[in-house]
């Protein structure tokens, strides 16, 4: 067997699932990648089907490491990362899951949380999980599949009520990282960032909290065991019998936004990100001390590694960024989301109109669950092209909001700010983004930042890489934009966006009644 070694990470994100396989310097070495249904089956719901997932998993690892001419010997270990509050059951007999998955931006339980704010729980919850109550966190997603999947028919026997079955540990609940970890070790682990989003875990007391599972309905017995992000003693190992045929350790995972904290070094007090993926999440890691927002931030577990204090960080939770320009192709303004930068550039400005896409609602800093997409200030003379820039401005603006919170909540200036995920490929976009917010934009050489973090965390838990140190020392900076606008004219522009963000208010309620 050659004597080079790498570390593998699983990416499985809100439209498709990567396996990326990482050299000791942190350089993508093989890179496989395959998209899954987005299921809806009313409108603002979104599902998806974990069996094609767990198929596209497998298919991913197996087609990377072929590419790269890489034995699966040659891993050292694999880290797991995942679109975060996206919620499932499965029979543990069987290992296959009772319902589709409900995505992180389904809104189905919209109703729930109402009630849950009628009975003035709001504070409770955000005094414990450190979260808004909101339909984009797992606990109402877990308590509507025990109330609404099909019972499990079993065999020689009659159909089982999945909540009884639950309560027998037979019925197992997980975010996509314990799905994932399950089917590659048979073991049922979460960890504590992914924990962190559930809604049902007490951010301070580090454990799942009896009172909120019981508001919930949600038996302990089905709960997974939550462990470090970065773990030395290990979620398990693959099946040497399995579609790898080696025995390769899983000993790291971390939700999708905290690994791309834990991929751009950010790991002291202050340490600033934004991944522009589906949506966008700012994240600043707050060290040991859990910062309770009051701008409408969520507070959140960043990472912990074996035998450490949990890293916090505040959050600011963007629903949709990436997701307005797959609506642009959907609506085909746009062939290809690399025809925005040039179509947006051919325009002086949106000619006066603002897009606001709330399709899921709004979150960080507004948190209105009833918010809906809004185009205004169009006339007769609007173009394309001030559409698609107006929903690139969309995203810069949507960044402004939260990090306008983040400063106000932390008491840090943000003079510079690290970005990563697919639209930073986009230059304009940067550019857009330093002008909006002010601060210096910093892209780093590798932007899979997401997949690194994960692969980081497994990888020190079994020592291939040393230290922190070391990590910091593998990231390289790709370019940095620098504001160019007077800022007299993006406190302007801003300021009309919030107009914008106004007319887009509560409006699914007005159009239900």
């Amino acid at each position: 067997m050659p004597d080079t070694t790498y570390v593998g990470a699983v990416d499985q994100g809100t439209t498709g699932t990567r396996f990326i396989v990482f050299d000791h310097g942190g350089q993508v070495v093989a890179n496989a990648y395959e998209k899954h249904e987005q299921i809806y089956p009313e409108p603002g719901w979104v599902e998806h089907d974990p069996m094609e997932i767990w198929e596209n998993t497998r298919s991913v690892i197996t087609r990377a490491l072929e590419q790269a001419g890489v034995d699966p010997e040659q891993l050292e270990a694999i880290g797991v990362t995942n679109q975060r509050e996206t919620t499932m059951l499965w029979d543990a007999d069987t290992g296959k899951p009772v319902h589709n998955a409900i995505v992180w931006q389904d809104r189905r339980t919209t109703d729930r949380v109402e009630q849950l704010e009628e009975a003035g729980l709001v504070g409770t919850i955000r005094e414990k999980t450190g979260l808004e109550a909101d339909a984009y966190f797992s606990a109402t997603k877990a308590e509507w599949l025990l109330e609404n999947a099909d019972p499990i028919k079993m065999e020689r026997s009659r159909p089982a009520d999945i909540r009884d079955r639950a309560a027998e540990g037979q019925v197992l609940f997980g975010t996509i990282d314990s799905w994932v970890i399950y089917n590659l070790t048979g073991e049922h682990i979460t960890d504590v960032s992914n924990a962190s989003r559930t809604m049902l875990y007490n951010i301070h007391d580090l454990e799942w909290d009896d009172d909120l599972l019981e508001e919930f309905g949600i038996p302990r017995e089905m709960l997974p065991e939550v462990r470090p992000s970065s773990d030395e003693a290990t979620y398990g190992s693959t099946d040497p019998d399995g579609f790898l045929e080696a025995e390769i350790p899983v000993a790291g995972a971390l939700g999708d936004q905290q690994a791309a904290l834990f991929g751009q070094t950010c790991y002291e007090a202050g340490d600033a990100k934004n991944t522009y993926g589906t949506g966008s999440f700012m994240l600043m890691n707050t060290g040991n001390e859990a910062v309770e927002s009051e701008h409408g931030l969520l507070t959140t577990i960043g990472f912990q590694r074996s035998g450490e204090d949990v890293q916090y960080a505040l959050e600011g939770s963007i629903f949709v960024t990436g997701a307005a320009i797959e609506w642009l192709e959907d609506m085909t303004l746009i062939d290809d989301p690399t025809e925005t930068a040039e179509l947006a550039r051919s325009v002086d400005s949106t000619d006066g109109v603002y897009l606001v896409p709330a399709f899921t609602g709004l979150g960080a800093p507004h948190w209105d669950q009833r918010a809906r997409g809004t185009i205004v200030g169009m006339t007769r003379g609007t173009r394309k092209e001030h559409v698609v820039r107006a929903t690139l401005e969309s995203i810069a603006y949507q960044t402004r909001d939260v990090a306008e919170a983040m400063e106000a909540d932390s008491g840090i200036e943000m003079t510079s700010l690290k970005v990563d995920g697919g639209a930073v490929k986009n230059n304009f976009l940067c550019q857009l983004q330093s002008d909006i917010i002010g601060s210096e934009i910093v892209r780093p050489v590798v932007d899979e930042t997401t997949a690194l973090g994960s692969a980081y965390a497994a990888g020190l838990a079994v020592g291939y890489w040393s230290d922190l140190d070391e990590l910091t020392s593998n990231w390289r900076v790709d370019r940095e934009f620098e504001p160019e606008m007077d800022p007299d004219t993006a406190d302007a522009r801003y300021d009309r966006w919030m107009d914008a963000i106004e007319r887009s208010l509560d409006w699914a309620r007005d159009a239900e009644e």
